[in-house]
């Protein structure tokens, strides 16, 4: 058998800490892990560790927190750990070409898409808003550009029609943990074979922002319940209730012909008379067809089941109010 790697590690978010999990329960060696310095959180934006600096203090791994990984200073502090290979998981520092040449077979990425497609920030949650019939892991070898180095290792696993984003994130955090102890036994014994990236197929993945989490009616069923699924748990997808906000945690398309729509359009955005387990929102174009939400939060409130919220009977979620800019009832 060959000789275990010795490894740094550098990432920040619970999605890295479960690579690093893996690691630590691996053949392999970690000598030291990179993260981004604490960052306030909380009501009372206490300074916070990252998950991954919580788990490598756990296992009295050395930390180091760098600002930056350009400076003179800080790239021979890197070098000095004489790594065979450095991991990067979710880190959030951009590793200059000097970072990149230093450990002896380089920098690898595990990262949350098929490569090429969803190279960027938010790769999880634009394939579920995409409609993507499936996603993955790539472990990739680090190049200077933005996700486009030779691909080492692919690990499949489906979306299904109710995947959350929260849903493929953690089985994807297992998944790239799993990918990447396979990977480095392979590369260890000089047996990973590089693949180049297709030209073909290549889509950007943007980061998410809360803005963008607010629903537009007039959009197709499916295309907002996949958004609403994406943005579950963040950002959320919201719409006005009044000058409030009402979050949106699940939906889906209404399949079956209702009175109340198949009969004349309503305005996008009306609700209709609901389901015993569902809110009925009038969304497409012409207002014909209808979003099923079966999961909300209201102002103030936490997230429910519609089930639970119906229940109650809220006046302010009575058919013919209309959600969006204005909250107004529609005529």
């Amino acid at each position: 058998m060959s000789q275990p790697l010795r490894i740094l590690f550098a990432g920040t978010p619970d999605f890295a800490a479960e690579s690093l999990r893996a690691l630590l329960s691996s053949r392999h060696q970690v000598i030291g892990v990179y993260t981004q310095p604490d960052r306030p959180a909380g009501r009372g934006r206490k300074l916070t560790p990252s998950p991954v600096k919580r788990l490598a203090l756990e296992h009295a791994l050395p930390v180091e927190t760098p600002a930056s990984l350009k400076d003179a200073d800080a790239q021979q502090r890197l070098a000095a750990f004489d790594a065979d290979v450095m991991i990067v998981v979710a880190y959030g520092l951009l590793l200059p070409q000097a970072v990149l040449d230093t450990p002896r077979l380089g920098c690898l990425n595990v990262h949350a898409s098929l490569l090429p497609r969803w190279r960027g920030a938010a790769p999880i949650q634009r394939a579920i808003e995409a409609g993507d019939a499936e996603s993955g892991i790539t472990l990739m070898q680090m190049d200077a550009g933005l996700d486009t180095g030779d691909m080492l290792l692919i690990r499949r696993t489906p979306i299904e029609e109710r995947t959350t984003g929260g849903e493929l994130h953690d089985r994807l955090a297992t998944l790239g943990g799993e990918t990447l102890t396979a990977g480095l036994d392979t590369l260890a014994t000089g047996e990973l074979t590089a693949t180049p990236q297709p030209d073909s197929g290549v889509t950007y993945a943007s980061k998410l922002s809360k803005a963008e989490a607010e629903l537009d009616f007039t959009q197709p069923a499916d295309v907002l319940a996949r958004r609403i699924r994406a943005f579950n748990p963040w950002p959320v997808a919201w719409t006005r209730l009044g000058e409030e906000t009402l979050r949106l945690w699940f939906a889906t398309p209404e399949t079956e012909a209702h009175g109340d729509t198949a009969a004349h359009a309503s305005q996008p955005g009306t609700l209709l008379a609901p389901a015993s387990d569902a809110l009925r929102i009038a969304c497409g174009a012409d207002g014909r067809e209808v979003l099923r939400v079966s999961q909300l939060q209201m102002p103030g409130g936490k997230p429910l089941a519609a089930r639970d919220l119906l229940n109650a009977n809220p006046p302010r979620l009575s058919a013919g109010q209309r959600l969006g800019a204005t909250g107004e009832t529609a005529s």
